[in-house]
């Protein structure tokens, strides 16, 4: 098997587009209320999927995480340790909800979390030289 990409089922389809395409800077082309709204970014299929139309189409309800969750990460990768600490500052600007502030890590790490508008974590980091 391939990994092709991965979706994350939204309650609020707007709140969570802009905050994609705004904040974060995903090519959304679909409106902010579009059924289903699929971009690649970096090479990755990413799907935000109503959680109704969800529902609907597989005849049974979920069970869905509230407030911050801890389920999984969406985690994005910067060129430096300044651009975590930009990139953190202008996300929390736009709408992210600050869940760890930029730490450098004893392992050189620098790495800062963010929560998007339903509490899904977002992890921006970098190692100093770009790279491990």
């Amino acid at each position: 098997m391939k990994l092709e990409g991965f979706g994350i089922f939204v309650e609020n389809m707007g709140a969570m587009v802009r905050f994609y395409r705004d904040a974060l800077g995903f090519e959304i082309r679909e409106e902010d209320e579009a059924e289903n709204v699929y971009l690649v970014k970096d090479g990755v299929l990413f799907l935000l999927y109503r959680r109704r139309d969800f529902e609907n189409m597989t005849g049974r309800p979920y069970a869905y995480a509230r407030g911050l969750s801890g389920h999984f990460e969406v985690a994005l990768g910067v060129e430096n340790h300044a651009a975590v600490d930009r990139a953190y500052a202008a996300v929390v600007r736009a709408g992210g909800r600050s869940v760890m502030p930029p730490t450098t890590e004893p392992w050189g790490q620098r790495t800062c979390y963010v929560a998007d508008p339903e509490g899904n974590l977002i992890e921006i980091a970098a190692f100093e030289g770009g790279g491990e």
